[in-house]
């Protein structure tokens, strides 16, 4: 099952750092948008450019506060981390309504997490016992 959690981490990075790449396209879009409405000179402008800015930055948002747990779930899962196993059964919950990539990954995500191997993996270790002199 190492190699499960391993995949499983692997794949939450990478769609979150998909997303992650979509806030930043989506920044530079609506900047330029903004930045062009502004050089035009019209009047009308004033109006639409604060309507662009906060368009960018609700969309922008959204996508960060989405994608931004994928990548800190992902580095946990591949550290073994005790939390991330917790954390990441919750975001394969959430992620099974991003039809199709998301679901599939949400239920790989339930079946690798909840597996008792895995339980295990996760488990604190204790410290070995020293022996005495």
């Amino acid at each position: 099952m190492d190699t499960h959690v391993k995949v499983l981490g692997v794949l939450n990075i990478a769609f979150g750092a998909m997303g992650l790449m979509g806030a930043l396209v989506l920044t530079l879009v609506f900047g330029g948008a903004a930045g062009i409405a502004g050089a035009s000179g019209d009047p009308q402008a004033a109006i639409a450019i604060p309507l662009i800015g906060i368009t960018g930055i609700a969309l922008v948002g959204v996508l960060l506060v989405l994608s931004l747990p994928g990548v800190i779930v992902g580095i946990g899962l591949l550290r073994l981390s005790p939390w991330a196993r917790i954390a990441g059964i919750v975001l394969s919950i959430m992620s099974l309504i991003a039809i199709p990539f998301g679901t599939v990954i949400g239920i790989y995500g339930i079946w690798v997490l909840f597996s008792k191997d895995t339980e295990r993996l996760f488990t604190p270790r204790q410290p070995e016992a020293r022996a005495s002199n």
